[in-house]
């Protein structure tokens, strides 16, 4: 038997260690199992280090335009090496300061595969873990309560495996070694949004295929249709309502060929490479479920409004929940799960109220419900968008595609949901994710004095412009 300690996590992901956070703060001896590197994927294979990327590629496209701002620039090139030894020193800072956060909060990392455990002579319930470790060594804990926090995985397309050359998921596309003249994008929501812009932006030639009748399914219709616009201004293919076939999928000497269906019609597409990204799926196999009475359902674990499982003391947090498998959202499903453990009865976290991003450029940022679910939901709905282009700092940044549209309800004056696209726009989600949870009314939005000049501007005309009330409109 190893060490004795209240709550032990697998995982050190996001969800995992602000967990193991939040439970040293309220005084409980908190053990972290982690095979990998503190960070999870959030930090190592999603997040941080397609941002760093990204931003690469906003800067990149920014410095094309510098004429614009009085800035010439005589055999402007991109490289991609610079630009991923930029990625791993941000990663590298980030994952030195988790370090540095368990050291201070007395929390006990240890490296080595964990797996929960049934009954035994260890546990009368299930929840003791077993760590495996490289060396061949094993050890078990016994804590009080078990957090499972083991993230997610990039979802293959059925009958197109990731090989890591031809086929790629994102995780595989942050070690490329060369940027693709051409690539097959495979999925058009977030991460097939943002692979398909900042690939465009370092110069290849994407076509990003979709299943449904849209791009950013979960936005509203507006947003698909002004990203989809934009993704056309700057020569990005985008099929919606195509299906791929992968038994047609084929090897040829510099690229790849699969054939898509749209309309009843087939068509042939090649690149250099396919991205696969339609998702992620719970990492649930061979973390020792079956030794347990934990319910699965949809592929991931089935839990309660605390995180709690069938099984008493243990509880399960972030993508291996399903849901909405955000890095935020994983960090405080971990806080209300270890307050839960230490007896504190947490409030149940509130989904409607989190908002949701996409890192493309522009960025999307939302919260709330779109225009089309407000109505199915029986509101009588008001809304009203206004334009990036009608405000100065949009301009001066020379960044002025996009709007913020906000949805109100016409009865009873409520803020039903805000929905963003333009410059920047994730930043200025907060905002508007305050508002939803304080049930502010959109004129109270619009009579909060807005700086000037700033892009929040937008959301303040936006507001105003619901009752008619505009100003610069």
């Amino acid at each position: 038997m190893g060490d004795s300690y209240d709550v032990v996590v697998l995982g050190g992901g996001t969800g995992g260690y602000v967990a193991a956070i939040r439970g040293s703060q309220l005084g409980l001896k908190v053990a972290i199992v982690e095979h990998g590197k503190l960070g999870g994927t959030c930090l190592h294979q999603g997040c941080i280090p397609s941002k760093a990327l990204l931003r690469s590629a906003e800067l990149f496209s920014a410095m094309k335009e510098g004429e614009r701002f009085g800035i010439e620039t005589n055999d402007l090139r991109f490289n991609l090496a610079k630009a991923m030894e930029r990625k791993a020193q941000v990663v590298d800072q980030l994952h030195k300061g988790i370090e540095y956060l368990m050291k201070k909060n007395h929390i006990t990392v240890l490296n080595g595969y964990g797996r929960v455990m049934g009954p035994s002579i260890f546990s009368p319930m299930a929840g003791a873990v077993r760590i495996e470790r490289a060396d061949g060594d094993s050890e078990i804990l016994s804590p009080e309560a078990t957090i499972i926090a083991t993230g997610s995985r990039p979802r293959a397309l059925s009958g197109l495996p990731f090989d890591g050359v031809h086929v790629i998921s994102s995780d595989d596309a942050l070690q490329l070694t060369t940027v693709p003249s051409s690539i097959l994008i495979v999925g058009g929501g977030a991460i097939g949004v943002e692979w398909a812009s900042m690939l465009a932006d370092f110069g290849t030639e994407v076509t990003l295929v979709e299943a449904l009748p849209r791009i950013l399914i979960q936005e509203d219709e507006d947003i698909s249709a002004e990203m989809a616009r934009l993704f056309k201004k700057r020569r990005v293919t985008v099929l919606t309502g195509a299906t791929i076939d992968p038994q047609s999928y084929r090897v040829n000497e510099t690229t790849v060929t699969i054939s898509a269906t749209k309309d009843g019609t087939v068509q042939e597409l090649s690149a250099e490479r396919i991205l696969v990204a339609i998702g992620r799926e719970p990492r649930i196999e061979d973390i020792g479920l079956e030794a347990t009475q934990i319910q699965i359902e949809r592929g991931a674990i089935a839990v309660n409004e605390q995180m709690r499982t069938i099984e008493k003391n243990i509880y399960a947090i972030g993508d291996v929940i399903g849901g909405m498998q955000l890095a935020h959202v994983a960090a405080h499903e971990g806080i209300v799960a270890m307050e839960a453990i230490a007896g504190q009865h947490p409030e149940p976290l509130a989904y409607h109220n989190i908002a949701r991003c996409t890192y493309g450029r522009p960025e999307v940022a939302s919260i709330g419900l779109t225009e089309k679910q407000a109505r199915e939901q029986g509101h009588s709905v008001k809304t009203a968008k206004f334009p990036f282009k009608a405000i100065g700092k949009a301009l001066v940044y020379g960044e002025a595609d996009g709007f913020v549209k906000v949805i109100g309800d016409q009865e009873t004056n409520d803020l039903l949901g805000v929905h963003m696209i333009g410059p920047h726009v994730t930043d200025l989600i907060s905002e508007a994710a305050l508002a939803h949870v304080m049930d502010a009314a959109p004129w109270e939005i619009g009579h909060t004095v807005h700086p000037h000049p700033t892009l929040s501007e937008a959301l303040g005309e936006a507001a105003l412009a619901v009752d008619g009330k505009a100003i610069h409109s």
